[in-house]
This record gives C-alpha cells, sequence and structure tokens, in this order.
C-alpha cells in the first residue's frame, strides 16, 4: 500500500484461526488505500500466531497468556502510532467500504471519538446485531437493533457509545483516557470507555455505511452463558461506580435496583440467576478497584447530557421491544 496509514485494523483473537483467516480475507477486499492490520494474539494454541496476509500490511502481537478483550486491544493501541484505529471482532465479515466509511465519518469533526459500523447477523442478514449502544438510567447497556431489520436503521446518528467489535477511534484521546478498563477483561468496556469520552464533551456516531457480518460470541458460546453472564453483571457495577458522581450514584440506586431485580427474574427462567447475582456481588465488592473518575464541575453540562441521554435510551430500548 502506497501512502501512509491513517489508521490501524487491531484485531484481538483467541484460538480463533479459522475466523481470523476469514477476517482477514475480507480486509484484503477493503476499498481504502492504505491501513494497517495488527492481530493481537492471545496465547492462542491453535496456530492462530501464523497467520500471514500477500496483500495486506499485517503485523501479528503475540501475548503470552489470554489476557481477554481489554488486555489484547490496549497492547495492540500501545503499539499503534496511526491517528485512528478500528477495533474488529475476528469473527467478522467486513465490507469492501468499512475502513473508507469509519475513516470518513471521524475525521468530519474533532469532537468525534469514535464511530461504529453497522454490524448484520451474520445467519441471517436481513437482521441487525448492532447499531450503537444503548445505555439506560438502570445501568442496563443494550445492542441497539439487535434482531430488528436492518432497513430500520439506515440512518447515521449519535449513539450512547460504539460497539469495539466494529469501531474506530481516536487514538491519542483512547490513550488520554487510559484506554480500556482491564479490569473489564471483556463486556461493556466499550460503554465505559464512550462514557469517560463522553464526560470530556466528546460524541460517538453511528455509521450505517459502514458494515460488518458478526457470527457473535464465538469465543465465549451461546448469547447467554455463565461466563458471559457473569461477567456482564460484574462490569455493569464498574460503569455505574467509575463514571457516576455522587449525587449521579444516588439518584439512581432505586432504578438500578430495580433492574437487578428485573434481570434477576429473567436469569431465573433461564437457569443463570446465580451467576448474574455473583457477578453483582463480586461488581458491588471490588468496585474500589476502578479508577474511578474525577468530578469536575467544568463538565456539569456533560453530566446532564450523559444523564439525558440514558433516559432517552431507556424509552428507545422499550419503544424496540
Amino acid at each position: 500500500m502506497g501512502s501512509q496509514p491513517e489508521v490501524t485494523v487491531i484485531i484481538p483473537n483467541y484460538n480463533g484461526k479459522q475466523l481470523l483467516e476469514n477476517c482477514i480475507a475480507t480486509l484484503e477486499q477493503q476499498t481504502c488505500p492504505a491501513f494497517r492490520v495488527l492481530v493481537v494474539d492471545n496465547g492462542s494454541t491453535d496456530g492462530s500466531a501464523s497467520v500471514r496476509s500477500e496483500v495486506l500490511d499485517l503485523e501479528v502481537l503475540t501475548l503470552g497468556e489470554n489476557t481477554g478483550f481489554d488486555g489484547a486491544v490496549n497492547a495492540g493501541i500501545r503499539r499503534t502510532e496511526t491517528p485512528y484505529v478500528i477495533l474488529l471482532n475476528n469473527d467478522t465479515e467486513a465490507e469492501p467500504r468499512f475502513v473508507e466509511e469509519l475513516l470518513a465519518g471521524i475525521r468530519r469533526s474533532d469532537r468525534i471519538f469514535s464511530c461504529g459500523a453497522l454490524m448484520i447477523d451474520y445467519h441471517d442478514r436481513r437482521l441487525a446485531d448492532n447499531a450503537g449502544d444503548l445505555y439506560t438510567v438502570p445501568g442496563w447497556a443494550a445492542a441497539r437493533g439487535k434482531g430488528k431489520p436492518v432497513a430500520r436503521f439506515e440512518k447515521e446518528c449519535g449513539v450512547f457509545s460504539c460497539c469495539a467489535g466494529a469501531a474506530i477511534y481516536r487514538t491519542r484521546q483512547v490513550k488520554e483516557l487510559g484506554g480500556f478498563d482491564e479490569l473489564h477483561f471483556a463486556y461493556l468496556e466499550d460503554v465505559d470507555i464512550g462514557y469517560r469520552a463522553r464526560i470530556h464533551g466528546y460524541v460517538n456516531r453511528y455509521i450505517p455505511a459502514a458494515r460488518v457480518y458478526h457470527i457473535g460470541s464465538a469465543s465465549t458460546g451461546s448469547r447467554y452463558n455463565e461466563k458471559k453472564v457473569y461477567l456482564a453483571a460484574r462490569n455493569s457495577m464498574y460503569v455505574i461506580y467509575k463514571n457516576m458522581p455522587l449525587l449521579q450514584l444516588i439518584l439512581h440506586l432505586v432504578p438500578v435496583a430495580a433492574g437487578i431485580l428485573v434481570k434477576t427474574t429473567f436469569f431465573v427462567k433461564k437457569g443463570l440467576a446465580g451467576e448474574y447475582l455473583r457477578g453483582i456481588r463480586d461488581g458491588i465488592i471490588t468496585c474500589r478497584k476502578c479508577r474511578k473518575v474525577q468530578f469536575q464541575a467544568k463538565n456539569i453540562k456533560n453530566y446532564i447530557r450523559i444523564e439525558w441521554g440514558m433516559w432517552t435510551g431507556m424509552f428507545r430500548l422499550l419503544l424496540e421491544r
């Protein structure tokens, strides 16, 4: 690729060689004239680290152990010198204009922290998998549009945060925010960093012209499983505690408690209530380890916008049901 690349595509991987090879094959068809690809391998034992490309400027960074999604992407970001990074799950197929459209989206304003792609269900390509993240007053995060017709999500818009499975970020700003929180290991780290960016006045955008097809839960199994339910529950407590100042925490006590009750009832039916409640308990106990965002009065308008976004997010979530 001739010109100097502006963006590095970082693909975290753990024992997903076949998925990874397929993902890279779709990146070889991109219309963007110059970009780097950095595969960060989390100590795989299936030969993933041997992946190569004759077309792409591709590097493999091998880690000695499984550091989770967050450890892998942070290691990749530390190694990156391009102005932008695209984080991409290994269980995706990218359409040819994916990189080009994300770059065009984030270049539109210096206030844009991240832009997320339209993630489409790999198995039923009429349905969306993620059209940006919603975040709501009970502390629930939800994939906007999941399971709904793609045709309903063709319009570009602002979102609370972008799904890090297929999104572009400003490298310098990610580093200034301290990167992705490795306490999470996986799940809700994208909501967390999007939240922190919003506290500092940045915005996040959804770019439907950038598209990927997503298999989903390829590394953890089904949509609902013990590990995923536990981590998501635990991490939901981290997002609330670390990002909300004291007054906001007090205001959200009742909605969060109600949300826990509703989700407990839901997971009882799935046979996963024990894992869910264990995650909530461990999240509360270990919140003190979080890098809490210090409240600054200059950001009060941003906190008000965030609060409004959580209420509107709740209504949007209910309307989508």
